[in-house]
């Protein structure tokens, strides 16, 4: 029987204008597929006019213009369709979702198509299980005592996985599957009696412990940063919250 970790996996990425899920917005994405370990991996990619400027401190990082996107980019409002139909029909052919910091590229999702679709992605979703894997969250729980930092950058150097392009979507979704198949090997004793779907539970679990050590690391060293335990995808906010 073939071991999850060695068989289909999707992933999912995008770059932005910024890291907040509530106001930024996605000017690139990209879903990848691969079959098998070590297979050929399919990619679609998606490039967005935001229509709001690019911070420069955005662009600095993927290196997307204000110029470039208004020139090549697509409106957000058919392309977070497309991207979420994406979504659900990997779910629904059983392929679990590689999302690096879920609750991130999830939530972000899940703002645009409230924004530009009045819907949400839940209801792309709705008639499919969703099944996510999410790097961060295995590796800080199966590896909680190593010390440094947990950036995709930084997991690819744990587990010696190739990232050529970092900060490009199609690239960070490659090498955060890549990442997942090899936390799935290294930690094989532990990983290979679990289902993708007993795993997405487990996370939810691991990830809210994750957030209360983290908060409490905060309030010890002075700082009121809030953490969101909610994984893979945070709750809406009220509009007179937001």
């Amino acid at each position: 029987m073939t071991l999850w970790y060695e068989g289909p996996l999707a992933a999912f990425d995008t770059e932005t204008t910024g890291v907040d899920v509530e106001r930024d917005r996605i000017v690139s994405a990209a879903v990848v597929v691969q079959d098998a370990a070590g297979g050929r991996v399919r990619s679609t990619r998606w490039l967005v006019n935001p229509g709001i400027p690019v911070p420069r401190a955005a662009t600095e990082v993927h290196g997307l213009t204000d110029d470039h996107l208004q020139r090549n980019g697509r409106w957000p409002s058919p392309v977070v369709e497309e991207i979420a139909r994406q979504l659900a029909e990997h779910c629904a052919a059983g392929r679990p979702l590689v999302v690096m910091n879920a609750p991130f590229d999830l939530t972000l999702l899940d703002r645009e198509l409230r924004r530009h679709r009045a819907s949400s992605l839940s209801r792309y979703l709705q008639n499919v299980p969703l099944c996510v894997l999410d790097p961060r969250v295995l590796d800080k729980h199966l590896d909680r005592y190593r010390k440094g930092r947990r950036t995709l950058t930084d997991l690819c150097a744990q587990y010696e996985v190739a990232l050529d392009g970092a900060h490009d979507a199609a690239a960070d979704a490659t090498a955060a599957l890549e990442v997942v198949r090899a936390v799935g090997r290294r930690f094989a004793a532990r990983m290979e009696r679990l289902s993708p779907a007993e795993l997405h539970t487990l996370q939810a679990v691991w990830h809210a412990a994750q957030a209360r050590g983290l908060q409490a690391w905060f309030a010890r060293n002075g700082s009121e940063e809030a953490v969101d335990p909610a994984w893979p995808l945070r709750p809406e906010v009220p509009a007179a919250a937001a």
